[in-house]
């Protein structure tokens, strides 16, 4: 299994990525997640860009790896050592420190990142941060899309602290990634990946605001076992799988 996989599934607008976190270097919990994705049909995983855990879950599952990280040196070494496809963003772990992102930032990282593996073809996705205008969002999205990135990840985080807690936080949180994903799936003919606060109950909303790909992180990395890590992930690749069918039947 490789990177067509989830390619496929992207172009039938049924992506679903499961994500174990960019800062989870806990590989028992990392494994359960891949266990659950890989059994319950997901089309790719998203680790940590540290080399032994990408070794290690690399050996133990042949569906896509994707590997976030802010710092290409990492995003290329994951290259080396096996990720299908790389993903610069994912910026939770600045956003805890309170640093926000700005388009000349990512802009900046991506083409470092071009530069440093030359020849090397990998899928490429990129988040956009969710913080920035709408119109910096647009703007920096067609800029990828010219440079040949593969994919952009939506987000509904903030570096400021004015998110709510708990179910009225998840829902603002959702809200913003849908809108950005209007936004964008009006304006660019790239793929988009909705992430942050996606879950089952959003999930549908994902795709119905354009998204071909959805990306899901604590609605199952959070989860103490197995069972209920595979219970979720089945429920959203249900849901995508009915999009998919919508489509098809819209054609």
């Amino acid at each position: 299994m490789s990177i067509e996989l989830f390619r496929k599934h992207l172009t039938e607008k049924r992506a679903v990525k499961v994500i174990a976190g960019i800062d989870n270097f806990d590989i028992e919990n990392i494994k359960k997640v891949v266990m659950s994705a890989q059994e319950s049909g997901a089309s790719a995983v998203d680790i940590c860009a540290k080399p032994e855990i990408i070794s290690e879950i690399r050996e133990m599952t042949d569906m896509p790896i994707f590997v976030s990280s802010i710092v290409p040196s990492e995003l290329v070494k994951a290259v080396e050592l096996g990720a299908d496809a790389i993903e610069l963003g994912n910026f939770d772990v600045l956003y805890k420190k309170g640093i926000s992102f700005s388009a000349e930032q990512v802009l900046s990282l991506v083409n470092e990142t071009l530069d440093m593996l030359g020849d090397t073809r990998v899928f490429f996705s990129v988040t956009i941060p969710g913080e920035l205008p709408i119109a910096e969002q647009i703007e920096l999205a067609r800029k990828l899309e010219t440079m040949g990135i593969d994919l952009i990840q939506t987000e509904g985080h903030f570096s400021s602290s004015n998110i709510s807690e708990g179910a009225r936080g998840l829902m603002e949180r959702a809200e913003l990634t849908l809108s950005n994903t209007i936004e964008l799936s009006r304006n660019i003919d790239m793929p988009i990946m909705t992430a942050t606060a996606i879950n089952p109950t959003t999930a549908p909303f994902a795709f119905a605001a354009g998204a071909s790909a959805i990306g899901c992180g604590s609605c199952i990395n959070k989860m103490d076992s197995t069972l209920s890590m595979m219970a979720t992930t089945r429920s959203l690749v249900e849901i995508a799988s009915r999009n998919a069918q919508k489509v098809v039947e819209l054609v």
